[in-house]
């Protein structure tokens, strides 16, 4: 398949990058998986897990470790004990007070 990009427009050559990006990502995940098994199998040839050699253990087995809560940044004037950390989602009073004028500065702890 050729083609002659300077005949191409904006919108096909954007296609064209974007289907190159997909098949460069699937052509490394393959590329990836191919690596990581040869790996298993040179480290069994010698009596060991890949994970034995690395000092990494498997990724089924991870254990997601709780990271610390953040601190709240904002109080709900109304009732300071609905506070917010301002990550994520905001709350529906966070939402109002702004609706209704209140400076965020306001409710900052």
């Amino acid at each position: 398949m050729t083609n002659d990009l300077s005949k191409m427009n904006r919108k096909a050559l954007e296609k064209l990058a974007s289907d190159v990006d997909k098949a460069l990502r699937k052509i490394e995940k393959q590329e990836l998986k191919a690596a990581r098994a040869a790996a298993e199998k040179a480290a069994r040839a010698h009596g060991f897990s890949l994970a034995q050699i690395t000092g990494a253990t498997p990724a089924a087995k991870k254990v997601k470790k709780a990271g610390a809560k953040s601190a709240p940044k904002y109080a709900n004037p109304a009732n300071r004990d609905q506070t917010w950390t301002g990550k994520g989602r905001q709350p529906d009073w966070y939402k109002s007070a702004i609706a209704a004028g209140t400076p965020a500065d306001d409710m900052a702890i």
